[in-house]
């Protein structure tokens, strides 16, 4: 699937699922802007994609700042000549709690990281890919973003902000040649899960129709497939990579 040679930003790329997005998408040939809030997270995985043989450079931002994420176009432009997608995957995933329970603080800060953080890229994204005419953006949602998940209210809300700021956005700019995709993973064996019991890991697994979890690395190749020329007739779509978990 086309990205080659392409020029990608990907946020939340120190670990998790956008490590994993931002390796698939430099092994496709992409040029990869590793972004993160950890700088040493950042430098690690550019580090390793160039190891690996691909082309990535790092980049410090929190994306809840606007002025970082339209630095963090700026540097991609300068970096490498242009910009041609996107995939807004930083993130924060808060404790379990009831709505009555849920420290204002704490509100803020998801609501900050997950929707504001994904509204700030794409403020600065699509102003370049207006003036460039075209380009793809792919948004981390959550099955949190298209279903009920008890004692998650404030990251369940940010996400599904996500899917009406994606659904929208995508309707505002498909004229103008620029693609707008989330995701929305459900159970997935990563990082949060490895520490976890067997038996919570298999109650984990059994809410979903094919009774596992997914992998880091199918939720990245829907992702590759949406930021590639594969899927040019794709925008506005909400991609629920979950294992049939919202048919149940």
């Amino acid at each position: 699937m086309s990205v080659n040679g392409k020029v990608g930003i990907v946020t939340g790329a120190g670990s998790g699922l956008g490590e994993a997005g931002a390796k698939r998408l430099a092994r496709e040939g992409a040029k990869i802007i590793v972004t993160d809030r950890d700088p040493e997270s950042a430098e690690r995985v550019a580090e390793e994609i160039i190891a690996a043989g691909g082309e990535a450079a790092p980049f410090t931002a929190d994306v809840a700042e606007f002025e970082q994420t339209r630095r963090l176009v700026e540097f991609a432009v300068t970096t490498y000549g242009r910009l041609d997608m996107a995939f807004n995957n930083a993130g924060v995933t808060p404790r379990l709690v009831d709505v009555h329970e849920i420290d204002p603080e704490d509100w803020l800060r998801v609501i900050s990281v997950n929707l504001t953080g994904v509204f700030n890229c794409m403020k600065a994204q699509l102003s370049h890919f207006v003036g460039q005419g075209g380009g793809a953006v792919v948004n981390m949602a959550s099955t949190a973003g298209v279903m009920a998940h008890a004692g998650r209210a404030a990251y369940s809300a940010s996400k599904h902000g996500i899917v009406g700021l994606t659904r929208s956005a995508a309707v505002e700019y498909a004229r103008r040649g620029i693609r707008i995709n989330a995701v929305a993973p459900g159970p997935i064996d990563g990082p949060s899960a490895w520490g976890l019991p067997a038996e919570v890991r298999a109650a984990i697994a059994a809410k979903t129709a094919m009774n596992r979890p997914g992998t880091m690395e199918e939720v990245a190749g829907v992702v590759n497939f949406l930021l590639s020329d594969e899927a040019a007739f794709v925008t506005g779509s909400v991609y629920e990579v979950n294992g049939g978990q919202t048919q149940l």
